[in-house]
């Protein structure tokens, strides 16, 4: 009998780790990347971030380019200056948006141009406040601009 509860109490932790790691997904939204002309080796990657608890974005891979980095562009005495960051954080409930002139996904030495109307496989990375890895696969379309905002995209001004 003790053996049959110890298994129960084992399967219910096991089912409620698989649980609290679902909870984990990272929402992406308005996801896309930069479309690039030919011998273009560098282009960038953009979405909005929504974390359900305290999360970190810590790495990016695509098999599209032979390196993909988490940037950050701001003002540096005047000068608008780019950088690479080791992550970013994204606490709980709160959109965090990676856009041109911002934060965002730098994909560098790339295999071949992104042309427009195509799409780009990319695997984020997520360490949680506990420091659990996990993956997201995405799949994000190639434009030559910011799509328009659901909603705003059908009239003019």
């Amino acid at each position: 009998m003790s053996k049959f509860l110890k298994l129960s109490a084992s399967l219910l932790a096991a089912a409620l780790s698989v649980h609290v790691a679902a909870q984990t997904t990272v929402k992406v939204e308005s996801a896309w990347a930069r479309a690039t002309v030919q011998g273009q080796k560098a282009t960038g990657a953009f979405m909005k971030l929504t974390a359900p608890q305290a999360t970190r974005l810590v790495a990016v891979s695509t098999p599209v380019a032979g390196v993909a980095e988490i940037h950050e562009m701001k003002m540096d005495g005047g000068v608008m200056k780019m950088r690479a960051m080791p992550m970013l954080d994204l606490p709980a409930n709160q959109a965090i948006e990676l856009k041109p002139g911002s934060y965002h996904v730098m994909l560098m030495d790339l295999k071949s141009p992104l042309m427009k109307d195509s799409s780009v496989a990319l695997t984020l990375t997520f360490k949680d406040a506990k420091g659990v890895e996990s993956k997201q696969q995405i799949s994000v379309p190639v434009n030559t601009g910011m799509p328009a905002e659901k909603g705003h995209g059908d009239h003019q001004h």
